[in-house]
């Protein structure tokens, strides 16, 4: 997240120079020593592990993106606040996990001014964006499972509130922006933020950043799930009492583990780099250990590996994912699309009994169920359609995943057996 100041901690500390020590060039070119100089072996092995974060990341949140966008039945609420989330994700893997690793191996800016200023300014601007994406759906599950009849987010209220993230995210990050600047030094250049107090500066905005990026929206996730924990393990969900309530529960559950999950995938990636630098900046003599260097390494590497996780969590917990990822991976021999993943991702399903035509249309996750009836007599070329909901035979609901079902007398098999009632994922 606060990339800049550790860049600019690795690439004092290999010229002698430490933070806020007034700067002389004398002195500097006299003690300027490299002691952080890895060996090729230890830089190979670093560079295939970011790489791996990197291309596991981008193509991972790609094609998440491209299953919310290019199917309509994924296009929810939640999936929104997802697709901010991926898109997040991958643009700091791509703009930012290989740059940071270039530099804190080699402490030596390559890149210019411009990108130095980006390079800084970027990763607290996505991140925030990250985790006040997934505080916002934790607040639309509080909202939809706790108070199921209060109206939901419309696409609109949605877009806006993405919106405001990013302006929110551009605000804190932008101090970083104005600050940054690249420094020439004897065989290398620094990118760094010129803070007025450098001694006291980056200690403070890192506290602060931490504040609003890490625990705040930790707090507010950690309130919001544990009530709908409670509600969802250990009670009875408001507002539903159909026959298909245990369908729905396993259903909503599903959501909820998912995407605590994700959450908890989250805090613990970034919980060792805010550690990390809250300990340095106050204890500033952290800096010249031996080993310092690997640390930050570690740290970071695990922090910029969050952004790979989430493909894979949507993948083995959401069937609609896991049927839009095999789409994707067709072409690999040892993957086989079934007919039920070709079913996940369309926007409408139709079904029909044997003695009664019932079709059941599904869009987003508001269901309506129809049904003609030949009994009943035709009126003209056609029979009469009757709404379920009106012969109190079913019901229209704008908030249950869809309901495949039929009356208790012409809805049966051939065998004679109703059919069951299928209850989907929601996301």
């Amino acid at each position: 997240m606060l990339v800049c100041p550790v860049s600019l901690c690795v690439a004092l500390r290999q010229t002698g120079d430490l933070m806020g020590t007034p700067h002389n060039g004398s002195n500097v070119t006299s003690n300027y020593t490299n002691q952080f100089v890895q060996p090729p072996w230890r830089i190979a092995l670093w560079s295939v592990a970011y790489s791996s974060v990197l291309a596991v990341a981008v193509f991972g949140n790609l094609i998440v993106i491209w299953i919310i966008l290019a199917h309509k039945r994924m296009r929810t609420v939640t999936n929104y606040f997802l697709l901010n989330l991926a898109f997040s994700d991958a643009s700091m893997a791509a703009f930012n996990t290989l740059i940071n690793f270039i530099y804190a191996a080699h402490g030596d800016w390559y890149f210019g001014e411009p990108y130095c200023k980006f390079h800084n300014f970027f990763p607290v601007t996505s991140v925030f964006a990250s985790i006040y994406s997934m505080t916002a759906i934790a607040v639309d599950r509080y909202m939809a499972i706790i108070h199921p009849l209060k109206p939901r987010l419309s696409a609109k209220v949605t877009m806006g509130v993405i919106v405001s993230i990013w302006s929110l995210a551009v605000v804190l990050a932008f101090p970083l922006c104005y600050f940054s600047t690249t420094l020439a030094r004897p065989h290398r250049t620094i990118c760094y933020v010129a803070w007025p107090r450098m001694a006291d500066d980056p200690v403070m905005y890192h506290i602060i950043v931490t504040a609003l990026v890490y625990v705040l929206p930790l707090v507010v996730m950690g309130i919001t799930y544990a009530i709908v924990g409670v509600t969802l393990w250990g009670g009875e969900i408001p507002g539903d009492s159909s026959d298909n309530y245990h369908g729905q529960l396993r259903a909503k559950r599903k959501v909820v583990k998912m995407m605590i999950i994700v959450v908890v995938t989250f805090a613990l990636c970034w919980l060792p780099y805010h550690v990390y630098f809250i300990a340095t900046g106050l204890n500033k003599r952290l800096k010249k250990w031996k080993y310092i260097q690997q640390v930050y390494l570690t740290v970071l590497w695990l922090a910029m590996s969050s952004t790979m996780y989430n493909p894979i969590i949507y993948c083995c917990l959401n069937s609609r994912f896991r049927a839009g990822f095999k789409r994707v991976f067709r072409w690999c021999p040892f993957i086989k699309v079934s007919s039920y993943d070709e079913l996940e991702l369309r926007s409408i399903r139709l079904q029909q009994t044997r003695q009664s035509s019932m079709y059941t249309l599904t869009r987003m996750d508001t269901t309506m169920v129809v049904v003609y009836d030949p009994a009943e007599g035709n009126d003209g070329a056609g029979g009469r359609k009757h709404s379920l909901s009106a012969r109190k035979r079913s019901y229209v609901t704008s908030r249950q995943p869809e309901i495949s079902a039929s009356n208790d007398t012409s809805a049966r098999t051939q065998n004679g057996v109703a059919p069951k009632a299928e209850i989907e994922e929601f996301s």
